[in-house]
């Protein structure tokens, strides 16, 4: 066993082993906890079509292992409670090589060769006085301005301090300092990058990224209308404004989800001047097991589309090759899910969609255009010994004039112990 193995070992005993002393001081904190341990199989293959020639990595393949181990507290008795947070992370190598590394599943070392194996152990304090709660330490937002991006091996996480508050029935209100962050294929912290479109911005970095939003829920919670404002210091600033809306209509629910960016630069504008407005729209329609969706997403300024790196967004017609979010574009979507339940068959469903993009301003006197394909199948047992397995299948074909064609294939099995 590697120290790495042992070190989440021992986490895990540590955890489920408090001294007697400790909950007898706190009863809330070990009467509200819970542990979870997610074992992750991962395959990855991402298939550059177009590219050919020895010197460009045409293919990236790989195969790993993961396990997230999470322990969450509950809040020590009194008016103030106090708790803590932990989580447990370790990627194992199955098969990778140096010509199909950066799927995103694992570190790649100086000698270009995948890691074997990386871990993390991450924490974080909470205090809780009536609806609101600060936390410190490792934190993994989810917001319209940093959207949680748990899609490879491990999920990635951030280092600072968050608060949010619900004192006011329907309003959540949040905000936070952000000061480095792990990535979801890295062990150690690193300082906040951003991209531009779906182009890494390394050549700097930024010390901090502040956040601070309001979601406000009505009409029985059918409607939620959110106002946002980020800012990733010294490269840009940004401001949202979301309306979410479900209404039922005989046995039809009716859905919508609309949203607007602003982006600028700021401050020391490390990469200079950023313009953007972003605008996406995505209307759904349910009946039983069929859900049908249609979107449109359009960008406006004179720049790709702004957000920290490698995160995901919140953009209606971002999917998981393409972003459809550089400069001037606008994009289609039409996307079908059906959940299997509805023929006897529950823990089966599929998604299938498609996207069109054109109007790329891609400064190299042409327009671009581009388009994606996804088919997904997930499946998770419902009874027997195998219950709670869940298998995913993704399968992508992705075509541009201005970027990389991509073929892409996921395995995803996964498999969750609760401990406590």
């Amino acid at each position: 066993m590697s120290k790495h193995q042992t070190t989440l070992c021992v986490f895990s005993l540590s955890v489920l082993s408090l001294p007697a002393a400790v909950q007898a001081a706190g009863e809330g904190f070990i009467d509200g906890a819970s542990a979870t341990l997610q074992a992750r199989n991962y395959y990855f293959s991402r298939d550059f079509s177009d590219i050919v020639g020895a010197n460009r990595q045409s293919k990236a393949e790989e195969w790993a292992q993961g396990f997230i181990l999470d322990f969450k507290s509950g809040y020590t008795p009194g008016a103030l409670g106090f708790g803590l947070d932990a989580q447990g992370l370790l990627g194992i190598k199955l098969d990778s090589s140096r010509d199909r590394v950066n799927t995103g599943l694992l570190p790649v070392r100086d000698n270009g060769q995948a890691a074997d194996e990386y871990s993390r152990l991450g924490v974080a304090l909470k205090a809780h006085y009536s609806q609101t709660e600060l936390r410190v330490g490792e934190l993994q937002p989810n917001l319209p301005v940093l959207t949680f991006s748990d899609i490879r091996l491990l999920p990635p996480s951030y280092q600072g301090a968050s608060l949010l508050s619900r004192e006011i029935e329907g309003l959540t209100l949040q905000g936070g300092h952000l000061r480095s962050t792990s990535l979801r294929n890295e062990a150690g912290d690193d300082k906040l990058q951003a991209m531009l479109g779906h182009v890494p911005q390394r050549q700097v970095s930024s010390d901090a990224f502040n956040y601070v939003g309001a979601d406000y829920a009505f009409n029985d919670k059918r409607t939620t209308a959110s106002l946002w404002y980020a800012q990733l210091e010294d490269i840009y600033n940004q401001r949202f404004v979301g309306l979410k809306h479900s209404e039922p209509l005989g046995a039809w629910t009716l859905g919508a989800n609309l949203g607007y960016f602003d982006s600028h630069e700021d401050g020391e504008k490390l990469l200079g001047d950023i313009d953007n407005q972003a605008f996406y729209s995505l209307i759904s329609a349910k009946h039983g097991g069929h859900t049908f969706y249609v979107g449109y997403q359009a960008m406006f300024g004179d720049n790709p589309f702004p957000r920290v790196f490698a995160n995901v967004t919140p953009l209606g017609n971002e999917v998981p090759t393409y972003e459809f979010a550089y400069t001037d574009e606008r994009s289609w979507q039409v996307r079908y899910d059906y959940d299997f339940a509805v023929l006897g068959l529950p823990g089966l469903t599929t998604t299938v969609r498609y996207i069109r993009g054109n109007n790329v301003d891609t400064g190299r006197g042409f327009e671009g255009k581009d388009r994606e394909r996804d088919l997904d199948i997930s499946y998770v047992v419902q009874s027997g010994a195998l219950k709670g397995l869940g298998v995913r299948v993704r399968n992508v074909e992705a075509r541009s004039n201005y970027r990389s064609d991509i073929d892409e294939n996921r395995l995803i099995l996964s498999y969750t112990w609760t401990l406590l």
